[in-house]
């Protein structure tokens, strides 16, 4: 019998990457499809309809999009068409084969004025191109298949590709004082976890077809920091003398508005799907420590 085929979209990314890592736990039961821009170009709407006909996968994992916050603000109309015309006709199409939708987004679709961490139906207000693309995403998903499940994450980083740590641990190696960001709080995510979670979520669908949920998830690792918090940390770690000095978002200004507050509530995904949450240290510490 034919194993059920996931496809992958964004393989180069570091979700996508993660993804990849794990892919031979789970080859009893699925085969995998892993694709980059050049394979599934989704700035091509007639290709992407083609190659999802073509293969007929029963889970689509749309991990692709357009992450240069700062970059979008420049160019809406790149932005808008990979995180939302493309997610429209990706989610349109799945519903057509009957293939189940799992699409990331982003705590950028909310403008930080909560005090209180951000339910999965709370009202989305973007304070940035970026953020306005995957909240239009988000939504065309569900209306062009009901079925679709979004999972917004925050502050990801993993052993691939750039993000935050990385960046860190290279400028503290090579000076004796950053500034960093101390009043934008929010929860990192790994990578590696998210998508451990993803997978167990496709699990639970396929072992339990009846089984209804919610469309609109948040995940990321427990607890809630501010960036400077985030440096700290990476610095004691990874055992660095670098001094970090703690700056106001007004110090460091960018093309793109911020968020002062970002977190999220896990507790839907945690609860309809049985998955365990590690706290952001621990699951720091174990990036670190791999790398």
């Amino acid at each position: 019998m034919q194993k059920p085929l996931i496809i992958i979209t964004g393989k180069d990314g570091q979700l996508g990457f993660e993804l990849s890592q794990i892919q031979n736990h789970y080859s009893n039961q699925f085969d995998f499809l892993f694709t980059n821009r050049s394979e599934l170009d989704l700035m091509n709407e007639a290709s992407i309809e083609a190659f999802i006909n073509k293969h007929q996968p029963k889970y689509f994992i749309n991990c692709a999009a357009y992450t240069a916050v700062d970059k979008a603000e420049t160019e809406k109309e790149i932005a808008y068409a990979i995180n939302a015309t493309a997610t429209a006709i990706i989610a349109k199409t799945c519903a057509t084969i009957n293939c189940q939708l799992i699409h990331i987004s982003t705590d950028y679709v909310f403008d930080g004025e909560k005090k209180a961490p951000y339910l999965p139906l709370d009202e989305t207000s973007p304070l940035n191109i970026y953020g306005a693309s995957k909240a239009l995403g988000e939504k065309l998903a569900i209306e062009n298949n009901s079925q679709s499940i979004i999972i917004r994450t925050s502050w990801v980083y993993a052993t691939h590709g750039k993000n935050f740590v990385k960046t860190m641990l290279k400028l503290m190696n090579e000076r004796d004082e950053i500034n960093v960001v101390a009043d934008q709080i929010g929860c990192p995510t790994n990578a590696a976890d998210l998508a451990s979670a993803i997978m167990q979520i496709v699990l639970k669908l396929n072992n339990d077809n009846a089984f209804k949920h919610s469309n609109l998830y948040h995940y990321s690792n427990t607890g809630n920091i501010s960036w400077f918090q985030f440096a700290q940390s990476i610095k004691e770690i990874a055992n660095l003398n670098c001094k970090v000095n703690p700056i106001p978002s007004a110090a460091y200004p960018t093309p793109a508005k911020r968020s002062n507050y970002s977190v999220m509530d896990t507790s839907y995904i945690a609860d309809d799907f049985g998955i365990e949450i590690k706290d952001w240290k621990t699951s720091l510490q174990l990036m670190i420590g791999s790398l």
